[in-house]
């Protein structure tokens, strides 16, 4: 029976989730806002179709963990320097103000304990980053001058609803007031410590032996226990779980290990968080905005106001912004977000908000969720043509964000482009599946722009951004671990710009099947130059010797386009080389009478009879 009842559960849960955020997304409202009408649909106060809401939250709530170990994995120290000033300037501003106005409303007009309204105060002052990300995205805007600002303060918002959600479990309940307990502090700072000094010197160790295994499930359940084995460490000491997966993500940041561990964590995350949001749907008070209609609508309205008046100032002075950017910018921001269902779920689960305030409050985040989309579009028309994202500059480009250039591959050939593109200042990316190469190019370099994991991987190349990019350098050693990527990239992002390095003709041949423009041969052009070094040895001049070279690299380049037509045509491919190799021949008879020696090798680019 309970068998049955798990499969009922499943069946209705991904039947609603397949049936409710495809429509959401398609209106634009994004994907929460479809998970929530799901569970509404679904829950209790509709069709009744979930036996028990309580087991499915506490499921779902791991989603939450996974999601707060993503976050910390983004918030790497490096990348925070780097945004410093509209991260902390900007963020903490309009976090404190939003926070503190908030909460004094609260408590004066609402009648909530200084602890009660702290917790809301801060939970209504962050809005959604995915929904914010979501829409910047849409309108491609992500570039933009309030786009970059709307980033930036996303990005602080995130780091502060970590110490918000760890605030929840401390706040004690005492007779007529909310306290901190002394030794709950010491104990969560002893574990922190703990958490950070066992992380900073275990996880790496781990990590590298569990990638020579090379073996993706080991590595996922290494990601997997990492995460969980923190929560419980947190969860056995009475500490936030959140706080420890936070943690745990913030360890790893900074090393060759992050897209790596974040694709393996984000379809758990992905479908885990999908039921974290089912969850709050099912259990939404649906009825009070029946029975409170004005209210409702009120509270909803106060706090897209109240935010909306905060953030149009803090643009136009912290962030520079002219003033329809700002308003842009109040507009995307004065919704909440996801990070408030959590912190009022605890809240609640604590009673430090009683049954009909959280339901109140969560209508009203659900309630400006589904505005803000509306209000973009029309504040976008009232403020005329949309404008699209500026070009970026050298100074204020998101470095850590936006890796202009993807290198898939970090042996001999990378490593010089990365080494260029460095000097150059451009953003990139490189990955490579060989931890043994990861160390020790960290080892010699010290860079932080190199990490471990196979490119061939659609969600490490999510997790590297790929999006963002304006070229992929395929400079993968193996041929077929190099078409393997190419498909995968040319599948996810057909309009981006691949430049691909070849081993040899029928590799360039299959890189050109999947549309790769004249793909780079290792070997052609260092054996043009020795050929080159080699006929001035023999007492050709500079001029003549070059000419030669350049000669036979045109009629390389003309038997090239002509064997790819029929390449894997034996017959045909052997007659075009050998008619080949006769008109180089005449050709350099008539001109030098030099003989030019054949190399044997089988990846030598001098074309060979049989040579696939």
């Amino acid at each position: 029976m309970d068998s049955h009842r798990f499969l009922q559960t499943a069946v209705v849960f991904l039947l609603a989730t397949v049936i409710a955020v495809p429509l959401t997304k398609r209106f634009r409202l994004g994907a929460v806002l479809g998970y929530l009408l799901a569970g509404i649909v679904i829950g209790p106060g509709g069709l009744g179709l979930v036996a028990n809401p309580a087991g499915v939250s506490a499921i779902s709530e791991f989603g939450v963990v996974l999601m707060l170990f993503v976050v910390g994995l983004e918030l790497s120290p490096q990348r925070l320097w780097v945004m410093r000033r509209a991260v902390f300037a900007a963020g903490i501003l309009q976090v404190f103000a939003s926070s503190a106005v908030i909460g004094v409303v609260a408590f004066a007009w609402f009648g909530l304990v200084p602890g009660a309204a702290a917790i809301v105060g801060g939970s209504l002052a962050l809005s959604s980053t995915a929904f914010g990300l979501q829409i910047l995205g849409e309108r491609k805007e992500v570039g933009s001058a309030y786009g970059r600002q709307s980033f930036a303060i996303l990005l602080f918002q995130d780091l502060a609803a970590i110490p918000l959600i760890a605030a929840v479990p401390l706040l004690v309940t005492m007779p007529g007031h909310h306290s901190i307990d002394p030794l709950a502090l010491l104990r969560t700072a002893a574990v922190i410590v703990a958490v950070v000094v066992g992380g900073r010197y275990l996880l790496r160790p781990v990590f590298r032996i569990v990638a020579r295994t090379d073996s993706v499930e080991v590595s996922t359940a290494t990601a997997l226990l990492v995460v969980m084995g923190t929560a419980l460490l947190m969860e056995e000491t009475g500490v936030s779980v959140t706080l420890g997966a936070f943690l745990a993500g913030v360890l790893l940041a900074d090393s060759e290990y992050r897209h790596e561990l974040e694709s393996h964590i984000e379809p758990f995350k992905g479908l885990l968080l999908g039921m974290f949001f089912i969850s709050v749907g099912m259990s939404m008070q649906v009825q009070l905005l029946l029975q409170a209609p004005l209210l409702v609508i009120g509270l909803t309205l106060g706090l897209m106001l109240v935010k909306g008046a905060l953030l149009w100032p803090l643009g136009l002075t912290v962030g520079g912004l002219q003033r329809g950017d700002s308003l842009r910018l109040a507009v995307l921001l004065a919704s909440g977000g996801e990070f408030a269902f959590v912190v009022l779920r605890q809240a609640a689960e604590r009673k430090l908000l009683d049954e009909r305030q959280s339901g109140l409050l969560v209508l009203t985040i659900t309630l400006s969720m589904a505005l803000t989309p509306l209000l973009v579009v029309l504040i976008g028309k009232l403020l005329g043509k949309r404008r699209m994202a500026e070009p970026s500059r050298p100074f204020d480009t998101i470095v850590a964000d936006h890796p202009r250039v993807i290198i898939a591959g970090y042996g001999r050939m990378g490593q010089i482009v990365a080494r260029v593109l460095r000097a150059r200042k451009i953003p990139f990316v490189a990955l490579d599946p060989s931890v043994e190469q990861v160390d020790l190019v960290q080892r010699f370099s010290r860079t932080n722009d190199i990490f471990y994991g196979d490119p061939a991987r659609p969600e490490l190349l999510r997790a590297a951004q790929t999006d963002k990019a304006q070229v992929f350098v395929l400079a993968a050693d193996d041929a077929e671990a190099s078409l393997r990527i190419a498909r995968v990239v040319r599948r996810h992002y057909p309009d981006l710009k691949i430049i691909a390095r070849a081993r040899n003709r029928q590799h360039v041949w299959r890189l050109m099947d999947l549309g790769i423009d004249e793909p780079v041969r290792e070997t052609l052009f260092s054996s043009l130059k020795m050929t080159r070094k080699a006929l001035q040895a023999l007492g050709l001049s500079a001029e003549e010797a070059i000419a030669e070279v350049e000669k036979f690299r045109r009629k390389d380049a003309e038997l090239m386009k002509i064997q790819y037509l029929v390449y894997d045509d034996e017959a045909k491919l052997v007659q075009t080389t050998r008619e080949a190799l006769a008109d180089l021949d005449k050709l350099f008879e008539a001109d030098a009478e030099i003989e030019t020696p054949a190399d044997n090798r089988p990846d030598a680019d001098t074309p060979l009879v049989g040579e696939r």
